[in-house]
């Protein structure tokens, strides 16, 4: 099978305009570096690089330069020779040598110390190394693309990175909007994920509900596409196992898989039933003080109360109302300002509401 470029999913013209900066650098074989929060997609970008670039058909490897002491980093870069330290037995190439011909792509660059940093300022500058414990030069054509999530400028400023090596890298800088900002983006990814898991699970995913979807584009997602891939999933398969047929509504307790009265530290849980609640002004949860979107927070409670009462009437419009104490044109008026479609539940494709960086609202 041909390498083939990584999927990039997201429309936002922020995550757009990333993806055309990384195009348009592709083809220029110099060192680059890729900027972002954790979960953002950096080692995916570092892919495009290569695929995009007339190195495509060469190796592309990764090294994550967090997880390797300053030795196993060294010997990791640039291989060791037979007793170069306690248990090398043999001569070992490194990661330079394998990627001959190809791209190299340094993962958490902020986190090599200054020796192996040195190093790789020579190896990038004049594409000569030594295997550690080695005396003979050794050659290589690699290009290397960097990664971090750390302000290289302020980490040389505090005397943590060289110089000299960020000017090398720093032929341009590609740096990844958050999901936060990349409004319409989130319920993308989560539809795409979801669907993967279901195929995991040999069903046909049903779609999220107007809700989730509110509720998906108003979350911050701290942790970025990877946090948001692994909500996505563990809300779908909990969702297709209690309703395979049913749209996937939002549910908070799959943001925090942790989240539990008896988890260690946690405070005590009742022992007794809790007594039956209802709506009053001491339930309600009160906002901090910031800038919120009302209207989009507004938006997305009266759409979980929808799910919810189409749910638990099998999607019978005129009970719903009944349940949510509307009359039934009360009702319908709800369903059309909230783009959902004739079917209970399931808006049109093009109608799905989009907010940006609220908090998700508790049920």
């Amino acid at each position: 099978m041909s390498p083939q470029s990584p999927q990039l999913i997201g429309e936002s013209p922020a995550w757009l305009s990333a993806l055309e900066h990384a195009s348009r650098v592709a083809p220029l074989d110099r060192p680059l570096l890729v900027i972002g929060e954790r979960g953002t997609g950096k080692e995916l970008i570092g892919e495009r690089l290569h695929f995009l670039s007339r190195r495509w058909d060469g190796p592309f490897v990764k090294v994550n330069c967090a997880a390797l002491s300053e030795e196993l980093l060294d010997s990791e870069l640039f291989g060791h020779e037979r007793g170069a330290f306690t248990g090398a037995t043999e001569r070992r190439a490194g990661r330079f040598e394998l990627a001959d011909g190809g791209t190299l792509f340094l993962d958490e660059i902020a986190t090599a110390s200054q020796r192996v940093q040195e190093k790789l300022l020579r190896v990038i500058e004049y594409g000569e190394y030594q295997r550690l414990g080695g005396e003979k030069v050794l050659s290589t054509d690699v290009r290397v693309v960097a990664a971090t999530n750390v302000d290289l400028p302020a980490a040389v400023e505090a005397g943590k990175f060289r110089a000299d090596l960020l000017d090398r890298l720093a032929f341009d800088v590609i740096t990844l909007p958050p999901l936060r900002v990349r409004a319409g983006d989130a319920s993308l990814l989560a539809d795409f994920f979801a669907r993967r898991m279901a195929v995991e699970m040999g069903q046909d995913f049903p779609g999220f509900a107007p809700s989730a979807i509110a509720a998906i584009e108003t979350h911050d997602w701290p942790g970025n596409v990877r946090e948001l891939r692994n909500f996505a999933q563990r809300l779908a398969h909990r969702a297709m196992v209690e309703a395979p047929d049913e749209p996937v509504r939002f549910d908070p307790r799959a943001l925090d898989p942790f989240a539990s009265p008896w988890r260690p530290g946690a405070p005590q849980a009742e022992t007794r039933a809790p007594a039956a609640q209802t709506v009053s002004s001491s339930s309600v949860p009160v906002p901090s003080l910031v800038p919120v979107d009302f209207e989009g927070q507004v938006a997305t409670y009266e759409m979980q109360l929808i799910d919810a009462a189409l749910a638990a009437n099998q999607g019978h419009q005129g009970r719903s109302a009944e349940t949510l104490g509307l009359s039934y044109h009360q009702f319908r008026g709800l369903l059309k300002k909230h783009g959902y479609g004739k079917g209970a539940g399931k808006p049109e494709a093009d109608e799905r509401p989009l907010h940006t960086s609220l908090p998700i609202p508790s049920m």
